[in-house]
């Protein structure tokens, strides 16, 4: 029987917990690649290693996997809108890529550059055998990708996007 400190000490995986931030050195499945069937989809909430996530699918086919609520006053991505490459939340307009960046701020000037220094937090995935896996770990620590798999008659395509 495990004490009670080991049994925490194994059981919590929140960031700057020793599980936690073990389990972030490697690729996590994250989700089934069905659960995103179309580009423009309906957003998922995803939940890992105590982290609440949303994953969306962009125009392009590209999952982003974000943190669940808009830096600008805390609405849930969950609601927002999937269009045009982006997840646009629901309060005030403003809209994410896949790698966290603000695209379109609708109630800030063009001129401002503004959306240019706001930035969600975001994890690189990859698709592999219908799984979609992802990285919560360090950028300068991201380990290989997990590999294409072959079965007899089919070969699975991995695609990748990574931190720039």
């Amino acid at each position: 029987m495990l004490s009670t400190e080991d049994n925490e000490l194994l059981c919590r995986s929140g960031r700057g917990t020793l599980m936690g931030d073990l389990l972030r050195q490697y690729w996590l499945p994250a989700l089934p690649s069905r659960e995103l069937p179309e580009a423009d989809g309906e957003p998922k909430k995803v939940r890992l290693l105590g982290e609440d996530l949303v994953a969306f699918r962009d125009t392009q086919g590209a999952v982003g996997l974000m943190a669940a609520n808009c830096p600008h006053r805390g609405a849930s991505l969950f609601f927002g809108r999937n269009e045009e490459c982006g997840l646009r939340c629901v309060y005030h307009g403003w809209k994410f890529d896949v790698e966290g960046r603000c695209v379109d701020m609708m109630n800030e000037p063009e001129s401002l550059h503004f959306k240019e220094k706001i930035f969600v937090a975001s994890y690189p995935t990859v698709e592999v055998g219908g799984i979609i896996w992802a990285y919560l770990g360090s950028p300068e620590h991201t380990p290989p990708t997990p590999r294409q798999i072959q079965r007899p008659g089919q070969f699975l395509q991995a695609h990748h996007r990574t931190r720039s």
